[in-house]
């Protein structure tokens, strides 16, 4: 059992829904990035998103492609990234840590070497974005094999026929795209997601985790109510852009979590 595994467990045991953060690595530099990150758990965050900064992120909006951009500029890479969740490790040994990018960088670094290194770290799954199914030799299956869960994305165009083999060798919790279009271009909304989660749901047991357009508290508790927890990403970075203090970004985080917390408390 991953410690993703050990936290949906446990998540189910409270009746509770999960809260995912994103932020990206580096982003604006190590020192704060990394700040932000020890303070998620303490603000409720449940599973932590940890993105890997990349000259061409193609899912990615203009905040969080901006905050690539920063994090490169910062002189972050994909090492210092996974030194970043070692050093998040020390002093947390359950809260879970899922690498979010592109396949560029593993496959330059070796992907044997890259999942030695990243379980080394303390990483708990991966989500990467440009690996369709048919490619789950390359990355995939032997990422299941080191251990680690490789969550993969559905989105609104991820029809019947389409489903099943997205969910082949999917792991940890199935990510559902709320809106056809880049992060941060539109707002989720829970009248359109709700059937969408049931549909994935009736064909997998894998909890389902709603992503993208997700940015008010009142929004994280609407979409959770309808899937097994929520993803925020870009409205967390934006803080971040603001140059916002730590402590408020982790007030704001702190807003989201509960948002989506009080989602499972009403059921």
């Amino acid at each position: 059992m991953t410690r993703i595994d050990a936290k949906f467990a446990a998540l189910k045991e409270k009746g509770q829904k999960a809260f995912v953060s994103y932020i990206m690595g580096g982003d604006p530099d190590m020192a704060t990035s990394l700040e932000v990150m020890k303070g998620l758990p303490a603000a409720g965050v449940d599973i932590i998103e940890l993105g890997i900064p990349f000259t061409d992120p193609m899912a990615d909006g203009p905040t969080i492609q901006l905050a690539g951009q920063r994090a490169l500029e910062a002189g972050m890479t994909l090492q210092k990234t996974l030194d970043m969740a070692a050093e998040f490790r020390k002093g947390d040994d359950t809260t879970p840590i899922v690498l979010m990018g592109y396949y560029n960088p593993i496959y330059n670094r070796g992907v044997d070497q890259f999942l030695t290194d990243a379980k080394a770290a303390g990483v708990d799954g991966l989500i990467v974005v440009d690996l369709p199914p048919e490619e789950d030799d390359e990355l995939c299956i032997p990422a299941q094999k080191a251990g680690l869960n490789f969550i993969r994305l559905a989105t609104p165009t991820t029809d019947d026929k389409r489903l099943p083999k997205v969910l082949q060798n999917t792991s940890g919790f199935v990510y559902y795209v709320s809106v056809t279009g880049v992060t941060g271009s539109a707002e989720a909304e829970a009248g359109n997601v709700g059937p969408e989660v049931a549909r994935i749901k009736a064909a997998t047991d894998i909890p389902v985790i709603v992503g993208f357009g997700v940015n008010t508290p009142e929004k994280a508790q609407a979409i959770a109510s309808v899937a097994d927890g929520t993803v925020v990403g870009s409205a967390i970075v934006s803080k971040i852009a603001a140059g916002e203090p730590v402590a408020d970004i982790l007030g704001f985080v702190k807003s989201l979590a509960d948002g989506a917390h009080r989602a499972g408390a009403k059921r």
